[in-house]
């Protein structure tokens, strides 16, 4: 097996020299700005990518993707391969070891220990992690010595590299979160705001939905790093304001995501206070079909579970007539410009991993119309809504509060009555759609909707784990506090088959083709998933900051330790 691997003096190339000559804390403040507003410091009982990037902050995987989807050491001695040992030849286990001397912010000893529970805390049986998909064919963790952690899979994994990867999976210590397992893992708010970690910042103060105040980390293992003493972290707003922020006002640093039209980013610029940068990855702006019951008339623990399917979404002529209604050109053209790209996959890129698919590129309302009418959807009564079996197309489509997407909502609400469905519109706040908390009605993981539109995308250069989150089972569920990554609750024991083939398959021409084939069950055969848009992620920073390398691989701020001030 040959892993391209990017060792610590190499990475250290993706940073401007300058940061490497600072003095921690000598650059004083930096100020970030995410229109959508984390609402908690851990990304395993969220998948929102607000939670999970201003975590990232603070709390730090074994090894992290670079920009070219290299892979780079953090709290990691080296990558573990079969060439060095880390990796056993029957590919059944994965050792890692820690470097030496890592401290917790707190000052107490980083240890195998804290990896092995970050597994236990994670694939708990009655938890809900968010990140489950991350562990996927983990069988055992062993502590082999305070600084060797072994991973033993159930099966041979040709992709050893997915748990403890990134910034969906950091570690976390096992002291401050030792009474947070299971069930009880919600209700611990002190650790869940304030996660004690090994990155270059630690939490001061966590306003939920809000702001966040951190200060560098005084026990980081580079002693002349981060280069700011303080950081703010500011959520809520929309990307406009961010845009502004940075771009005209220059009053922030860095803005994540900003979700503009190409006309605005342009005015913006003109502000001559930052810069954007771009860079294409995997991530789809797309529409999930909800498989199940969304109606508030039924008892909590049935609404939208598999306990009650979709009154109309069941049926694969809706979905694929929902699609085939729709002008990927025009939302590209109108949302995004160069950022965008029309797409039929949900995985985008890297190439070799994505399917050769365009034929969702031309709209066709006349045979999505025709469509509907072969499986008996028309409009009976004259109201201009097709019926069947007294069932009406009538929609109820949410997304969050964004200026783009509620262009993409008023576009494909006037597409689709074209075609005789009928269309609600609902916008919600960012900071609570993408929010984890299990009480609340609004969130994508309840999907209290038909239809919802949303973007997220994978660590590093593999979907194994990004399309093993659409096996059965792993939907949200009152029983798993809502938390899941099989969002739209589709289940197809031949789709998860192939799950468990990728997960053991080495042969990477045959790993392509696998996960061709699963992407095409979920978008192509079964339009279970919509995908819109593959968007180039587009942020901006200061003409002041420096040490910034967008990663469309990983968290965005994975570098941020390097980050300094350009005086």
């Amino acid at each position: 097996m040959k892993v391209k691997t990017l060792m610590l003096g190499a990475a250290a190339a993706f940073a401007m020299a300058p940061a490497a000559m600072a003095e921690r804390g000598s650059d004083g403040h930096v100020n970030i700005i995410y229109w959508q507003a984390p609402s908690i410091l851990n990304p395993y009982l969220s998948s929102g990518t607000k939670d999970i990037e201003s975590s990232s902050l603070v709390i730090e995987p074994l090894a992290r993707f670079a920009p070219d989807g290299a892979l780079v050491p953090y709290l990691a001695e080296e990558i573990p391969t079969v060439a060095n040992g880390g990796v056993s030849e029957d590919l059944t286990s994965i050792t890692w070891k820690l470097k030496e001397g890592l401290k917790w912010s707190d000052g107490t000893d980083v240890t195998a220990r804290d990896v092995q529970f970050t597994a236990e805390y994670c694939m708990h049986p009655e938890g809900g992690c968010a990140q489950f998909a991350k562990f996927e064919g983990v069988d055992t963790v062993e502590v082999i010595d305070d600084l060797t952690v072994k991973v033993n899979f159930s099966e041979p994994k040709p992709n050893p590299y997915s748990a403890f990867m990134g910034g969906q999976s950091p570690i976390i210590q096992a002291a401050q979160f030792a009474d947070c397992l299971g069930a009880k893992a919600p209700e611990c708010t002190s650790a869940n705001f304030m996660p004690i970690g090994t990155g270059p910042f630690k939490v001061d103060e966590f306003k939920p939905n809000d702001v966040i105040s951190m200060s560098a980390n005084p026990n980081y293992r580079d002693p002349a790093k981060p280069a700011f003493a303080t950081l703010t972290f500011k959520g809520g707003g929309d990307a406009t304001a961010a845009g502004r922020a940075v771009l005209e006002t220059g009053e922030f640093d860095y803005a994540w995501n900003l979700q503009l039209a190409p006309d605005v980013l342009a005015k913006m610029a003109e502000g001559g206070k930052g810069k954007t940068v771009a860079a294409f990855g995997s991530l789809v702006e797309r529409l999930e079909m909800n498989m199940t019951d969304p109606s508030p008339d039924l008892a909590p623990d049935v609404r939208a579970t598999r306990k009650a399917p979709h009154p109309f979404l069941t049926d694969l002529n809706v979905r694929k007539a929902l699609s085939m209604a729709i002008d990927r050109e025009l939302l590209v053209e109108i949302g995004y410009g160069q950022a965008g790209r029309p797409t039929c996959n949900l995985v985008p890129g890297p190439a070799v991993y994505a399917s050769d698919n365009t034929e969702c590129f031309t709209q066709d309302i006349e045979g999505a119309k025709a469509l509907l009418d072969e499986a008996g959807w028309v409009d009976s009564d004259g109201n201009g809504i097709r019926d069947k079996d007294g069932v009406e197309l009538s929609i109820l489509y949410q997304t969050s509060t964004n200026a783009v997407r509620q262009d993409f909502q008023a576009l494909i609400k006037q597409w689709w009555s074209e075609i005789g469905v009928e269309t609600e519109l609902r916008n919600l706040n960012a900071s609570v759609f993408f929010g984890g908390d299990p009480g609340s009605p609004d969130t994508f993981q309840k999907f209290y909707a038909d239809v919802e539109m949303y973007a997220n995308n994978f660590d590093g250069t593999d979907p194994q784990a990004y399309l093993a989150m659409y096996r059965c089972g792993n939907e949200p569920k009152p029983e798993s506090q809502w938390q899941g990554e099989n969002i739209n609750r589709f289940c197809d024991p031949e789709y998860d088959k192939l799950v468990a083939e990728l997960s053991k398959t080495s042969e990477l021409e045959k790993r392509y083709e696998l996960a061709k084939k699963m992407n095409e069950i979920l978008t192509k055969e079964t339009y279970t998933i919509v995908p819109l848009v593959d968007r180039g992620r587009v942020s901006a920073h200061s003409n002041t900051l420096g040490g910034v390398v967008l990663n469309t691989w990983d968290s965005e701020l994975w570098n941020a330790a390097d980050w300094y001030r350009i005086k």
